[in-house]
């Protein structure tokens, strides 16, 4: 049997009677295959400490502790108590630890940040490094997952910093939330029973497993992507919020992220880390509860950013050939029909005539917008343009017929009446005349140089659409990401599937017109 599924059996059973437990039990059990450190924030009575408890259940005779913290709590009752008959024969200071932390396999801590300070500096080494000095030896610890809970963050201030950067993951634990779910937990009044998976992992498959993960290597791309994730972590748009936040990220959690997405490939049966690995590591990168979301999209869109660019790239090239092909239709059309009037009008980088004395000189409407305005009649409606700067030359105003209402959110983009006559255009009435060419001046951007390529447009959108959709099924396939997460992914995709379609449009009209 692969492993990818004796965990998802694994998970089924320590799931078994427990509500809306799934993204707490699966990242807990992702984090004890790392070697890793949980933390669930959320209010008394969500089940924070049955997530532990549950997942004891996941290791072949594992010994659990299990502690409220309090501020009088004190290092004996969690490491065990000084050994008085060793002070007495050998004149050392060793506690007694069997029972207590340095012997468990999983540990859940409640309330962790009451913890005093003794107690938190001998929980750094024990997280970070699994050793726990006792008396004058330093014992390797068979810790495989602590799991702390509170239902506040640490406060600051008090050098809890440290403490908490060691849990690399972070997870919102909440009530019960759907009402089927509600009503199943009310009228299941089973016993929490000590039950045995057979899908139990040993102390030598878990010890073997660590090597291979070891092993695991990890993309390019990958590699890309946590670049872009690292620099739009540094401006981070809190939703509801106008001030952009900077989300610290220690180096060392990067590295253990790293370990923890080598374990979640090789839970998926892979030598390699993947994109798909990336999307549950957003617990890991925030560190208030409210950028969480906010951080869930930026991971989202660092697993789309390949597609979106290439459908973006697509689509402006698309656009050009698009512009090309109304140009040239528009300035056949009016030579067929005996329209010389703008025969003398200059052309200015192939798709745009300048209007004359307006503004400072450089604003430009594009040639096809131009020959299709009514002519001037005061009884006449207008046409709707829209008056903006164009975004890839700052210097230069733009102005377009097509009501498009992405222009309109332009900043300082007018929306404006246009009207023409023979030699003039109006603006909301004002005549402005259209820059012509002089006698003897020839045009110098003749637009017979550019043509329209010969891509297969449609080709390409459909290939993609398909590794939009490829790398869906693969995110969907993930037993580490919530349903909430799909969701959340989907919301997305939608909107980089709906620009697919608008260049779907733009494929037709150049294939068979505007009509």
């Amino acid at each position: 049997m692969k492993i990818k599924e004796r965990i998802q059996l694994l998970l089924e059973d320590m799931n078994r009677g427990v509500y809306e437990k799934e993204t707490e039990i699966g990242l807990s059990l992702l984090a004890a295959l790392a070697g890793e450190s949980i933390l669930l924030l959320g209010p008394p009575g969500v089940a924070k400490s049955m997530v532990a408890r549950r997942l004891k259940r996941a290791f072949v005779n594992a010994k659990a502790f299990e502690y409220l913290m309090s501020r009088f709590s004190t290092p004996d009752e969690i490491f065990g108590p000084v050994s008085i008959s060793r002070l007495k024969s050998s004149d050392k200071y060793e506690r007694s630890i069997d029972g207590y932390l340095p012997t468990a396999d999983v540990v859940f801590l409640d309330e962790i940040w009451k913890a005093g300070p003794a107690i938190q500096n001998t929980l750094l080494t024990v997280i970070n490094e699994k050793l726990f000095r006792n008396g004058d030896m330093e014992l390797k610890l068979p810790l495989k997952l602590l799991v702390a809970a509170s239902n506040e963050l640490p406060t600051q201030g008090e050098g809890l910093e440290a403490l908490w950067d060691r849990f690399l993951i972070r997870v919102v634990s909440t009530c019960v939330k759907q009402e089927e779910s509600f009503r199943q937990m009310l009228l299941d009044d089973s016993d929490e029973e000590e039950t045995t998976s057979r899908w139990q992992i040993s102390n030598e498959e878990y010890n073997e497993w660590q090597k291979k993960i070891k092993q695991i290597t990890i993309s390019p791309e990958v590699l890309s992507c946590i670049t872009t994730i690292r620099k739009n972590l540094e401006k981070v748009e809190i939703e509801g919020s106008e001030v952009h936040r900077t989300i610290y990220v220690s180096d060392r959690r990067w590295k253990n992220i790293v370990r923890l997405l080598k374990t979640s490939a090789f839970i998926h049966n892979r030598e390699e880390v993947d994109m798909i690995d990336m999307l549950p590591i957003y617990h890991c990168l925030w560190n208030e509860p409210d950028e969480c979301e906010d951080v869930r999209r930026i991971l989202i869109r660092a697993l789309f950013a390949f597609s979106v660019r290439e459908i973006t790239c697509i689509s402006r090239s698309l656009k050009s050939d698009l512009k090309v092909s109304r140009v040239r239709d528009a300035l056949d059309k009016a030579r067929k029909g005996g329209d010389h009037r703008d025969d003398d009008l200059q052309i200015t980088d192939y798709f745009y005539y300048q209007l004359e004395n307006h503004g400072t000189g450089n604003t430009y409407i594009f040639i096809v917008d131009y020959k299709n305005l009514k002519e001037y009649n005061p009884k006449d409606a207008p046409a709707i343009g829209v008056m903006y700067t164009d975004p890839l030359n700052p210097k230069r105003t733009l102005i377009r017929t097509f009501s498009d209402p992405k222009l309109m959110e332009t900043e300082g983009a007018e929306r404006i009446n246009l009207f023409r006559d023979d030699r003039n255009i109006y603006i909301n009435g004002v005549r402005f005349s259209m820059r012509r060419l002089k006698r003897g001046e020839e045009q110098q951007l003749n637009f017979g140089n550019v043509s329209v390529t010969e891509r297969d447009y449609e080709s390409e959108l459909e290939t993609a659409q398909l590794k939009t959709d490829n790398l869906i099924k693969e995110l969907s396939e993930n037993i580490f990401i919530s349903e909430e997460d799909k969701q959340e992914v989907a919301r997305y995709v939608a909107t980089v599937r709906k620009e697919i379609a608008w260049a779907r449009v733009d494929v037709r009209k150049l294939r068979y017109g505007d009509e």
